[in-house]
């Protein structure tokens, strides 16, 4: 494939001129802003409809080399985009941001932790599960299918975007396709199913949400009144940003140094691959792990030098999160616009039944697992972690402002320290990367052995410490009766 500098700025103002016509349409269309569907989904959705397998199929192609509205290079753009800006956002990740102590994390969201960690490795267990008795047996599916849960549901549609060559290097061309149907679903059912257990919440006194408004916008802002202490730590932000250095190109250089330390890790670890086991056709598993979760980890040295020299007034976390922004919200229109329907069409029966299992599984540890694991506030934390599981961290975000709007129940803090030790792992981190290949070479019944084992520890550790334990004064800290 190969593309001018011209026709890949087309395909970005393309995809820059839909997620205009999605803004409108959100601000116009009620319907939309309740179900808190992104402005990236809702674009990305427009480019698929007046693409091949929609438009193109019931209008006179209009260019000789593609159907739809679109000419070929446009698609062969969007198509490569995914993989690559994928990149930023993890390696932005957590440049500009705090890292505390693991002692800090722990006290605050260990009970979290825990519930985020059942769910995400649990979401194989289902999978592989699925995949061995029915999918593999009846529908000659490649096992892999059995990782397409965790990587659409808690990866997003970023990390099924951005795995699309791991695919296809390891012969599961269609697991891209399904992967990102599944990071549909999973939106869509998150949002709606997480609003109606809020109200069942609300209606069996759970939790006393304030009235919601129609604009997530308003919903986000409506009655907060920060502490003191969060009062404090917001003016101490805004001081360290009125004297950044806040140019652009700064940032972004950031970003670009944490992709070049990330590169050069996994270029590292594939050498000691290719010169150790991997030698002589043995085992290959890094040679097939993406750059992003590297990246993160490149993003994650990068603050840590930051922090070290105390350079953090020149590095703007506001800055930082909207290139991050902007990269996702990109990939996610790309990866959306070239979504194959056929594909789904082909797997429907095998893609309804992954997003039923997914679904039961989020429920099930929503209702069943984190009453019993945390021990104070339980929805108002676990239907974040639920949201998380089933969409983007922003569908987690979003239900738990919806169930505590005035973050009486510090589930914000917790959730936020949660993922510092849940995404280099999970959720489009290290072994959501790895997963793939680990199938490949090992065979999905050994993955679920150790899936299953890993749930089950973190299940039974869940319900004997945290599960035992009592609120104690002072928000977000527990000990033992």
């Amino acid at each position: 494939m190969t593309m001018t500098v011209g026709e890949l700025f087309i395909a970005l103002v393309i995809i820059a001129l839909a997620l205009v016509v999605s803004n409108a349409l959100r601000l116009k269309l009620a319907w939309l802003r309740k179900l808190f569907m992104p402005s990236s989904v809702i674009a990305g959705l427009i480019l698929l409809l007046l693409g091949p397998d929609v438009i193109g199929r019931l209008i006179p192609t209009l260019f000789e080399d593609s159907p739809g509205l679109f000419p070929a290079y446009v698609q062969e753009s969007w198509s490569a985009l995914p993989g690559l800006l994928i990149n930023v956002v993890f390696a932005a990740l957590f440049i500009g941001k705090a890292i505390p102590g693991l002692k800090t994390i722990w006290m605050r969201a260990g009970p979290q932790v825990v519930v985020g960690q059942t769910m995400a490795w649990g979401q194989y267990v289902v999978g592989l599960t699925l995949a061995l008795l029915v999918l593999a047996p009846l529908f000659n599916m490649n096992p892999m299918v059995g990782a397409l849960i965790e990587i659409g549901f808690e990866g997003g549609h970023g990390t099924a975007a951005g795995m699309a060559d791991t695919f296809a290097d390891l012969g599961f061309e269609e697991g891209a396709d399904l992967a990102l149907g599944l990071a549909t679903v999973g939106i869509v059912s998150g949002v709606l199913i997480g609003t109606l257990m809020i109200n069942i919440a609300a209606r069996r006194g759970l939790i006393t949400p304030s009235k919601e408004s129609d604009d997530p916008d308003d919903l986000m802002r409506e009655d907060e009144r920060p502490s003191t202490e969060e009062f404090s730590e917001f003016k101490k932000d805004l001081t360290h940003e009125a004297g950044t250095t806040d140019p652009l190109s700064l940032h972004i250089g950031l970003v670009g140094i944490a992709i070049l330390i990330g590169w050069l890790l996994l270029s590292g670890l594939q050498w000691v691959e290719q010169v150790t086991w991997a030698r002589n056709d043995g085992l290959e598993i890094l040679a097939h792990v993406p750059l992003f979760p590297i990246a993160m980890i490149g993003g994650v040295i990068v603050q840590l030098v930051i922090t070290r020299f105390g350079l953090e007034h020149h590095v703007s976390t506001r800055t930082m999160a909207r290139i991050a922004g902007t990269a996702l919200d990109f990939t996610i229109v790309a990866a959306l616009a070239t979504l194959s329907l056929t594909t789904l069409g082909d797997y429907f029966l095998p893609f309804l039944l992954l997003s039923v299992a997914g679904i039961a599984w989020g429920l099930f540890v929503l209702i069943v697992i984190a009453p019993r694991v945390i021990p104070e506030n339980w929805f108002e934390r676990g239907i974040g972690d639920f949201g998380q599981s089933m969409g983007v961290t922003v569908t987690g975000l979003l239900l738990m402002r919806m169930a505590d709007p005035k973050n009486e129940s510090g589930a914000f803090e917790s959730f936020g320290y949660k993922q510092l030790m849940f995404e280099p792992v999970v959720g489009g981190g290290l072994f959501t990367a790895a997963a793939l290949p680990l199938i490949a070479e090992f065979g999905a019944l050994a993955v679920l052995i150790f899936t299953g084992v890993l749930t089950l520890g973190w299940l039974a550790f869940g319900l004997l410490y945290f599960g035992r334990m009592v609120p104690e004064r002072g928000k977000g800290r527990w000990k033992q009766q």
